[in-house]
């Protein structure tokens, strides 16, 4: 919810300076808002480190018409989904929901999660990593289209 709220706030700035002769920071490719850290393509899609901290780490991750994420766990991390834009089918512990934009996923430390796009339009979630690391090292696949397990 931070990152939604600075992200207006930023925009409003923006939209200010644009008004007067006052030419306004390039945040990045965020939404011409904010800057990530770090991004990376995957293939189902891509995802932008916004923040990252000893404690936490901020992703913004977009899904592809037709991709999905490996059906993976974590064990040193917790996670937080909130849908932006889209629908996902989520599937936890072999249980599947469609969440729409405006809802949150909490996936505690552990439990077998993914989320697929069966829609045509891309998917575009927040997701807020919570534990003691926060590597790409501590996804264990269990079933990946994309033959990385």
């Amino acid at each position: 919810m931070v990152v939604i709220l600075k992200t207006k706030v930023i925009a409003l700035e923006r939209e200010k300076d644009s008004k007067s002769n006052h030419r306004a920071p390039n945040f990045g490719y965020l939404e011409g808002n904010m800057k990530a850290i770090e991004s990376e393509e995957r293939p189902w899609g891509r995802f932008f480190v916004i923040h990252d901290q000893p404690t936490y780490k901020l992703k913004r991750i977009e899904v592809d018409p037709g991709g999905r994420l490996s059906y993976q766990f974590h064990h040193k991390r917790s996670e937080a989904w909130t849908i932006i834009d889209g629908v996902g089918e989520i599937t936890l512990n072999g249980k599947t929901k469609e969440y729409k934009a405006g809802e949150t996923i909490l996936i505690p430390q552990g439990v077998k999660h993914r989320i697929e796009n069966k829609k045509s339009e891309k998917i575009v979630f927040i997701e807020v990593q919570t534990g003691t690391y926060f590597g790409e090292d501590d996804i264990v696949r269990i079933k990946d289209d994309y033959n990385r397990v």
